[in-house]
């Protein structure tokens, strides 16, 4: 029998050592993705005295102690009784996930943890929202500090949702006393994610708006998963920004990925992003387009402050990306079969964009002979 991985095993140790000091965390949404990655991370660190994972499936890390549940069930609070904190991660942001559903699990979930919390007796929340939250608009200051103004609509995909879990989180320590929330908000993720933003960086030509003044920042998860242990640490709190240090004008990324740029007017690019969506064809409405044409640019002042630094950099995530996505295919954030793909390529993004377009209009001459 082979025996565990080093670090795991350091974990289990670390885990069941009488007298450990340090904090024990619960981690929500623990099995995969970010939440996945940090459970790992905190089991493995000598800071942690005992990980508590909770998910609606079990996880990889057998150094966690696993609850199987889903976060909106306030029977989540006997499981948090012994917490010093707990991360909520157990968010949905999938694209193709209908809107109301989404929300609906969102929003109670983050109810739900944050009630569960206080009356465990955990003195601290750390959540999580995205950097998008500020909004992407042609007057945000480069970079903008964390206490700048939250100006986001619900007109992208998911937004709406990170407003109310930010609204949850400021309103949770007057309704809770006892309780400190942290909430930490990360530029455009990157690290096996499959946002509208990623999904950007698939097509066969980069939508540029004509007149826009795009600004690309990343944060990779790792960076991500190192933020979020300074918070459980309580070596930092309040509201926090994590990204890559600076950023990258779209001719830089054009450069770097070898893509090139389909430049349209708004009026177009926007209209014909707001019809498809509309009539199903894709899944990212016309609102997610903005935070390809403004910046969104965060400081991270808070978290250097305290001594953290970003251990990737603009130009090593999206390089990273680039690797991800290759091989996948997708025109105005609908991802395209092979058939499709060929079509598209051949023909550029332009005349892939009018084409769907087109369709938009058939659609409406069937509708009116009907």
């Amino acid at each position: 029998m082979s025996s565990p991985d080093p670090q795991v095993r350091a974990a289990r140790n670390h885990s069941t050592s009488p007298g450990l000091r340090g904090p024990v965390v619960a981690v929500t949404g623990a099995a995969s993705g970010v939440g996945a990655l940090l459970t790992e991370r905190l089991a493995a660190s000598e800071e942690i005295k005992q990980v508590v994972a909770i998910d609606e499936r079990r996880g990889e890390c057998a150094a966690a102690q696993w609850h199987i549940l889903d976060v909106r069930d306030p029977a989540i609070a006997e499981k948090l009784r012994g917490a010093d904190v707990v991360v909520h991660l157990a968010l949905d942001l999938d694209l193709e996930t209908d809107p109301a559903a989404r929300s609906a699990y969102n929003v109670r979930g983050t109810q739900t943890v944050l009630t569960a919390a206080a009356a465990a007796g955990v003195h601290r929340a750390v959540l999580c929202t995205s950097a998008m939250v500020y909004g992407a608009l042609p007057d945000n200051e480069l970079p903008l500090s964390e206490d700048a103004e939250l100006r986001a609509t619900a007109e992208a995909t998911g937004v709406g949702d990170l407003l109310e879990i930010e609204r949850l989180a400021r309103r949770a320590p007057r309704a809770h006393p006892g309780l400190n929330v942290t909430v930490v908000r990360p530029a455009v993720l990157v690290g096996g994610t499959d946002t509208a933003l990623t999904r950007y960086f698939e097509s066969p030509r980069l939508l540029v708006v004509a007149g826009s003044r795009p600004a690309w920042q990343f944060c990779h998860v790792e960076d991500l998963c190192g933020a979020l242990e300074y918070a459980v640490l309580e070596k930092v709190d309040g509201e926090l920004a994590v990204g890559c240090d600076g950023w990258l004008e779209q001719e830089e990324v054009e450069e770097l990925s070898g893509i090139r740029r389909m430049e349209l007017p708004s009026a177009v690019a926007l209209g014909a992003a707001a019809r498809l969506h509309r009539i199903g064809l894709t899944p990212s409405p016309a609102g997610d387009l903005a935070y390809t044409m403004y910046p969104w640019v965060v400081s991270g002042s808070r978290l250097h402050d305290a001594g953290w630094r970003p251990q990737w950099t603009n130009e090593e995530v999206l390089a990273e990306l680039l690797e991800e996505v290759a091989g996948r295919h997708t025109v105005v954030g609908r991802r395209l079969g092979r058939k499709d793909a060929t079509a598209a390529g051949a023909a550029g993004a332009t005349v892939a964009l009018l084409g769907a377009a087109a369709v938009v209009r058939r659609a409406r001459k069937a509708r009116r002979r009907i």
